[in-house]
């Protein structure tokens, strides 16, 4: 099938739509006889008198009839050169390609025309050349695909900045972000004619930064700022990939190589460098480029027994983890105050609580607190033994359960390692629990108050074991009779009988 259709000049893909429609295999099945087949000596002849002609094993052995590989070995045998598919050297298509092109033949029409790929004649007139496996560019880079090697010197051990830039790199329009040959011209003008550099910017609508920085990187060192040189300067940076600035050896590789060794870390070697050479801009690497050396395989640079010397010992790099991907908490999911209702947050509707732990010396005892946010009623749990998160659950479910289902409403609890069994606790009560953000107790405000409260009660630093549930009962009695301004000089226990009366 693709041999027809680039015999007809058809597209592959719609000659393929055509073989299928029509059910036909896409290869004609090859005659079993055809590997027994001997060619005979005159028809060995009849080859080399067309190959003479057409210097093509795949043009000669497609003309005749015959086996490619038959004749392939033939040429092969007699040292001779074949520029086919089969040999080396140039397509045999590849001069009449460009002379159609010159002559104003679209590149698909013209590769179709000397039986080419789309891509081969993209590749063409781009200037790139295939070599053994190997890609060889315009300015210089080689791609070796066997090796999987990127080159990045140019042929004959050029410099970076000296390499030849392709033209069409330089008429190639990135992006309006960046300076093209016209803004360089008008920069060459106006600094040639005596403007500052921020005059410059206003001309162009850029920033002062751009211009200073385009005259210091881009200007020669003996004629100053040429428009064209510092464009071509910019077109031959742009190229990528870069070579990674340790990969090479220098005098910079072999101090960090000794440093790494000494146990130094990154950051150190890349300060002590400033140090060390004040006046050398080639002696600078930054942590980050020393740590890709070490764990990046595309852009090495240092041996695998180097890494061993870092303190760490790791041979890959260890993900961390920004706010935005914090760990979840707990196994059951969180449900966070930002989702609390609004008749919540502005405390007109009763039953919705507060609460947290207080603990006592080197945190081995605890009271847990509850705090009702529309009454400021207080209630302390008693913890018998441990505040693990079964006991402090079971404690909630205890004391939330002798109150009313209408002050059952919700609970609001920071991140403590306590809460962990929330899940459990919200299907015995029928009360969901909300939990702060980290570091922000400010959002249980009422528990906080009430916490510093209850100290006066408790000290810290004072073992927590020793109070049982009668003395719990009576400071919390105490606090609850206490008038606040937040009431109106009323107590929690007025107000909490009040709502209880009228509900």
């Amino acid at each position: 099938m693709s041999a027809a259709a680039a015999e007809l000049g058809f597209n592959q893909m719609t000659c393929y739509q055509w073989v299928h429609k029509s059910r036909l295999p896409e290869r004609v099945p090859r005659d079993p006889e055809a590997r027994q087949r001997k060619y005979t000596p005159a028809q060995r002849a009849e080859f080399f008198l067309v190959f003479d002609r057409l210097k093509s094993t795949t043009q000669t052995a497609r003309e005749l009839g015959l086996n490619l590989a038959t004749c392939a070995g033939w040429v092969r045998k007699a040292g001779l050169k074949s520029h086919g598919k089969t040999g080396t050297g140039p397509h045999s298509g590849r001069g009449e390609y460009f002379r159609l092109r010159k002559t104003g033949v679209s590149r698909r029409k013209a590769a179709a025309a000397v039986g080419i790929h789309l891509r081969t004649a993209e590749e063409w007139d781009q200037g790139i050349r295939k070599s053994s496996g190997r890609r060889i560019y315009p300015d210089g880079r080689m791609v070796d695909y066997k090796r999987g090697v990127i080159t990045m010197t140019p042929p004959g051990g050029g410099v970076a900045g000296t390499t030849p830039v392709p033209v069409s790199a330089l008429e190639k329009r990135i992006d309006p972000r960046y300076l093209d040959v016209k803004e360089r011209e008008l920069i060459r003008d106006l600094h040639a004619a005596g403007s500052s550099i921020r005059a410059i910017a206003r001309a162009l609508g850029r920033s002062p930064s751009t211009i200073s920085r385009e005259l210091a990187r881009n200007a020669h060192p003996g004629m100053g700022y040429l428009p064209h040189g510092a464009h071509r300067k910019a077109a031959a940076r742009r190229t990528r990939p870069k070579t990674a600035k340790l990969a090479a050896e220098s005098s910079l590789r072999e101090y960090v190589k000794d440093k790494l060794l000494l146990r130094w870390s990154p950051e150190q070697i890349s300060n002590t460098l400033v140090e060390e050479f004040p006046d050398d801009p080639e002696m600078r690497v930054s942590p980050e480029t020393i740590y890709q050396a070490l764990y990046l395989q595309a852009r090495g640079g240092l041996k695998r027994e180097i890494q061993a010397a870092l303190r760490t010992g790791r041979t890959r790099r260890k993900p961390h983890t920004t706010g935005e991907q914090r760990t979840p908490r707990f196994v059951d999911p969180m449900i966070m105050i930002s989702e609390r209702p609004p008749e919540i947050e502005d405390r007109a509707v009763p039953g919705h609580w507060e609460g947290d732990l207080i603990t006592g010396a080197n945190n081995q005892s605890a009271i847990a607190t509850l705090v009702e946010r529309t009454t400021r009623y207080v209630m302390l749990v008693h913890l018998q033994d441990d505040h693990t998160a079964e006991t402090v659950r079971d404690g909630l479910i205890k004391t939330m359960s002798a109150l009313p289902a209408h002050l059952r409403g919700s609970l609001t609890w920071d991140q403590g390692a306590e809460m962990a069994g929330h899940k459990s606790f919200t299907l015995a009560t029928d009360m969901q629990v909300y939990f702060c953000d980290p570091a922000s107790p400010w959002q249980r405000g009422s528990n906080e108050n009430t916490n510093g409260l209850l100290r006066q009660y408790f000290p810290k630093g004072t073992d927590l074991s020793v109070y049982g549930p009668e003395d719990l009962e009576h400071v919390a009695q105490e606090l609850n009779g206490r008038p606040r301004k937040t009431l109106g000089w009323k107590t929690p226990a007025e107000r909490l009988r009040d709502l209880l009366l009228t509900t």
